[in-house]
């Protein structure tokens, strides 16, 4: 393992990957192959060649096209994929699930074809805790339970999920795959319920919690999961799946109250709206497996949320062209005829 393909490199939790990766092993060669959609960005990865030279090389395109994937690998003599390319917001994915459908399933078969002609070359998944649905009680998930995504975007991952254990098990193809959960951190868009609430919060708008705000949530730093799935590429079984998590849970309206605390900010924009439609009330991962191979967190919940908040604080040269531009436009198409149940106490 020395060349990297990582897909959707340009997003928020593969651009990180990527730094990760090159500060970490002087002798890898990291190419990037990203669609740059609206939350893959060049600027995630602005440093990056300036730091890395010729150990780093981004190639724009679309995972779902054969010809360009397929050039790609060859052009670069990669050895390894990590795919984080996908569309992963569940409201867009709600709103519209065609792109999920296309990028998640037939992008990670594509991939998964392009990996097995040319060698069988090792191959990464990255997926998610939303493939396991809403879990129930106090029972944690582990990589052997069944998957029962509920929404299009969950469904769409399960999808990749089963694909990649299928080409493992018919084709022998050397594959992973790492099922995290809600990473935050640097360079996340701002849909996203973090970023959104603290730059809403700086703008002294109201927050937008879904319902009472006592879903469940696993909240980790974004290179805690990095960590995991290096771990995972250099000493995971080979057709494994590996959670990647604290294994701690909190609700989401105890996420906002300590975003709100680091802020400064009263608690009063705080507004109670209208839930999604098939909303999980909690996920939480038994990370047992993984940690037997020597991992553990670094970050607690309220440190990852702390450290996040004070990176948007002091970087609103990232954030603030992205509110005034598309954002706008999905802001109110998704929050503007939402029903208000209750706004909160100061």
């Amino acid at each position: 393992m020395q060349n990297l393909l990582v897909t959707g490199g340009a997003g928020f939790i593969g651009s990180n990957f990527v730094r990760y990766m090159l500060e970490k092993y002087p002798d890898y060669r990291v190419v990037v192959f990203d669609k740059l959609t609206y939350a893959g960005r060049r600027e995630n990865l602005q440093d990056v060649a300036a730091a890395f030279g010729d150990r780093y090389a981004f190639v724009q395109g679309d995972i779902c096209d054969q010809a360009a994937v397929r050039a790609a690998l060859i052009a670069h003599d990669v050895d390894t994929i990590v795919n984080f390319a996908a569309e992963t917001h569940v409201d867009r994915s709600i709103m519209d699930p065609d792109a999920f459908i296309q990028t998640d399933v037939y992008g990670t078969y594509v991939l998964l074809e392009a990996a097995r002609d040319l060698g069988n070359l090792r191959y990464h998944q990255i997926s998610t805790d939303e493939v396991y649905g809403h879990i129930h009680g106090d029972h944690r998930s582990l990589e052997t339970d069944n998957l029962a995504p509920r929404s299009p975007y969950a469904a769409s991952k399960a999808a990749g999920d089963h694909l990649v254990n299928a080409y493992h098990i018919t084709y022998d193809l050397p594959a992973t795959i790492s099922r995290g959960a809600n990473n935050i951190g640097p360079f996340q868009y701002p849909e996203k319920v973090v970023p959104l609430f603290v730059t809403n919060a700086l703008n002294d708008m109201p927050l937008p919690v879904y319902g009472d705000g006592r879903q469940m949530r696993d909240y980790q730093y974004v290179l805690d999961h990095c960590e995991g799935v290096d771990l995972v590429l250099h000493a995971g079984a080979l057709g494994e799946a590996y959670n990647i998590g604290t294994g701690r849970e909190m609700t989401n309206l105890r996420m906002v109250e300590i975003l709100l605390d680091e802020l400064g900010k009263p608690r009063s924009l705080i507004q109670h709206v209208e839930d999604r439609q098939g909303h999980d009330r909690r996920y939480c991962m038994n990370v047992d497996k993984l940690m037997a191979l020597g991992w553990e967190p670094d970050y607690t919940h309220e440190e990852a949320i702390r450290k996040t908040v004070r990176w948007y604080v002091n970087n609103p040269w990232w954030w603030e062209p992205i509110r005034s531009g598309e954002f706008k436009e999905y802001y109110q198409r998704l929050y503007g005829d939402r029903q208000i149940i209750s706004e909160a106490a100061e």
